[in-house]
């Protein structure tokens, strides 16, 4: 009977790495066993893995407080991983009272580390001004300990801040540069700002067809300006064929999230049937709705469209824009 007993002990080692392994393969039970052994003999991989587990409620009912506490425990011990979650959750509340004085103490400790995540959060803390006084140096001088590990919005925030001339002499090529390496990493904001600098030629020579490249992939990744701007491009024939069904389907794409100047021009394309049938009751829905946004040539076209608009219609077409409205854009055709 004795021997039976002795059979009935955990077959599995806890170590870290059989901690982690467990993790990765999903078997969380056992990875929740192996890390608290672990974290109660004070191993700090196995805290930061516990306070991850809470935080995505892996194995466990979601806790942000106890995930706090994990991680705070094992950022005490100086995984810099843990002092970046840490930070980040003292700088939004989350699991603790909300502190930038404690965000900034857990990111720079994590940070001179070499953690590019706090480094680049520390740059924002400078620019937001946020437990620091604004400084833009500051802030470029820890985008670019961050981009020198390849840290996408780093970049991005170096390309913005050379654009500006924010702390640094202003520079449209060194802005191209740092956007050009975020945007290849898929950074939508800098495929954005890139296609934009080769429409206008700033900081890279005038170029619609490289311009329509970086628009496309910011576009799929849903980002609205890049979806207007494709949907300008094909209104006005850069780089393509003129093209106004193309055109209003880009519009409408932005336009579904809210983008202002889309809304206006899906108007004016069904007042005058412009790659979408003419249709007065669209026009003045989205006329309607790009005015009460702030449009306001968008409300001096919507009075246009229904002066030729019996009352019936215009009741009809301020259904619409409410409903649209009401839905947040979507799915209003």
């Amino acid at each position: 009977m004795s021997a039976l007993l002795l059979c009935a002990a955990p077959t599995w080692a806890a170590s870290l790495p059989n901690a982690e392994a467990a993790l990765a393969r999903g078997d969380y039970p056992q990875a929740l066993a192996m890390s608290r052994q672990l974290a109660r003999d004070g191993n700090a991989g196995a805290q930061f893995n516990l306070g991850h587990m809470y935080s995505e409620g892996l194995g466990v009912q979601k806790d942000d407080v106890q995930s706090s506490r994990w991680y705070q425990l094992a950022a005490e011990q100086g995984d810099a991983r843990a002092q970046f979650n840490l930070g980040s959750r003292f700088s939004t509340g989350t699991g603790v009272a909300q502190s930038f004085t404690e965000a900034l103490r857990w990111y720079r400790r994590a940070a001179a580390q070499g953690q590019a995540s706090a480094q680049y959060n520390l740059g924002m803390s400078y620019i937001e001004a946020k437990g620091v006084a604004k400084d833009y140096v500051e802030a470029g001088k820890w985008f670019r300990l961050a981009a020198a590990q390849a840290h996408p919005s780093a970049q991005y925030s170096l390309g913005l801040i050379y654009e500006r001339g924010f702390g640094v002499a202003q520079d449209d090529k060194q802005a191209t540069s740092w956007y050009q390496l975020a945007a290849a990493q898929g950074m939508e904001l800098a495929q954005l700002r890139l296609g934009q600098q080769y429409v206008t030629g700033k900081g890279a020579p005038q170029d619609y067809p490289m311009a329509l490249k970086w628009f496309r992939l910011a576009a799929a990744q849903g980002n609205p300006d890049a979806q207007y701007s494709l949907g300008i491009m094909y209104d006005q024939g850069k780089g393509v064929v003129k093209d106004y069904a193309a055109a209003s389907t880009w519009f409408l794409l932005a336009a579904a999230q809210g983008k202002v100047d889309a809304q206006y021009n899906m108007s004016s394309m069904y007042f005058k049937g412009e790659g979408v049938p003419q249709n007065l009751l669209r026009a003045h829905m989205w006329a309607n709705l790009a005015a009460a946004n702030g449009h306001a040539e968008a409300a001096e076209n919507r009075d246009v469209f229904a002066a030729k608009m019996t009352s019936a219609q215009i009741e009809q077409a301020q259904k619409m824009a409410r409903d649209c409205h009401a839905r947040h854009y979507k799915h209003c055709e």
